[in-house]
């Protein structure tokens, strides 16, 4: 499985907001540059995460995009398998209906056991854990 550049994307974009909860709304633009990734790319990424309740705007001058829940509460499952959809190795680990051997395939097996894995990994790291690791690697002081 590869991650597409929307996910990698989706959770770099992510993590800026995170660095920022609390400190009010954040220009789109300003997260592309610290981050080096096109506006009109991340202004893309923003709309699926807003419907997914993980991001939301506010207008006007002083307007922009934040998190819509604590950094603590937003894994990184969340933010990729709303960018990604499935995030499954092969159809049939969530779709058995798609494989006439579903019932006695080995391989199977193996493969929604490696999908399990990394639903696992995924799920237990946040934008907040993010954020420590970031803060913590890079000597910071400040905090959230």
């Amino acid at each position: 499985m590869r991650l597409s550049t929307r996910s990698r994307y989706g959770v770099r974009m992510m993590f800026e907001f995170a660095l920022k909860f609390n400190q009010g709304p954040v220009f789109l633009k300003e997260v592309a540059k610290m981050q080096g990734i096109s506006f009109k790319y991340l202004s893309k990424l923003v709309i699926p995460l807003k419907s997914a309740g993980l991001l939301q705007s506010v207008r006007g001058a002083n307007g922009g995009y934040m998190l819509a829940k604590h950094p603590s509460e937003i894994t990184i499952r969340m933010i990729v398998e709303k960018l990604e959809g499935d995030v499954s190795l092969v159809e049939c680990t969530e779709n058995p209906k798609v494989c006439k051997r579903n019932v006695d395939c080995v391989a199977r097996t193996i493969w929604k056991k490696a999908d399990d894995a990394i639903m696992q990994v995924l799920d237990g790291i946040t934008l907040q854990d993010m954020v420590d690791e970031y803060k913590h690697a890079a000597g910071s002081i400040y905090e959230i």
